[in-house]
């Protein structure tokens, strides 16, 4: 079984600046709180190739967790594939960002999740639980970013 969750928001900063902050994985820790270490192979500006290796925390239980950036259209479109095997993973996820007149931008990150092994019963716990915080997920994006890049 697999499923997707997403959330929208727009930040009162420049679509340029915006991607930069959200295509470097080491500021997910600012903006997700199950996030408690993130770092960035090959320590370079995050290209297609990219992994992102972390650990985060779930329901109690720290993981390791290894993404690979598939695509990076800047300032447009970042997309990843989780290559690390837990039991729900991310099949594939990204950001859409678009320049709105005013010089904010709006996001919308979505995930796909999918389950393996036992897995495959705990995802539908997993979106249930990530589809509820979609909303407070995307607000703690806003408020990360808005402190993270200055404004124009």
């Amino acid at each position: 079984m697999s499923g997707q969750f997403e959330a929208t928001t727009e930040i009162d900063r420049p679509v340029e600046a915006v991607f930069d902050y959200l295509a470097d994985g080491r500021n997910d820790p600012q903006f997700s709180p199950r996030v408690l270490r993130m770092e960035r192979l090959p320590e370079t500006p995050t290209a297609v190739g990219t992994i992102f290796r972390s650990t985060v925390k779930d329901a109690g239980v720290k993981t390791a967790r290894e993404f690979r950036i598939t695509e990076l259209e800047a300032p447009a479109r970042i997309r990843w594939t989780e290559v690390s095997k837990n039991s729900v993973a991310v099949a594939e996820g990204g950001y859409d960002l678009e320049s709105l007149a005013d010089g904010r931008t709006r996001v919308r990150l979505h995930n796909v999740l999918e389950g393996h092994g036992l897995g495959k019963v705990l995802v539908g716990l997993a979106l249930t639980a990530a589809r509820k915080d979609a909303p407070a997920f995307a607000a703690r994006i806003k408020a990360a970013a808005e402190a993270a890049i200055p404004p124009r």
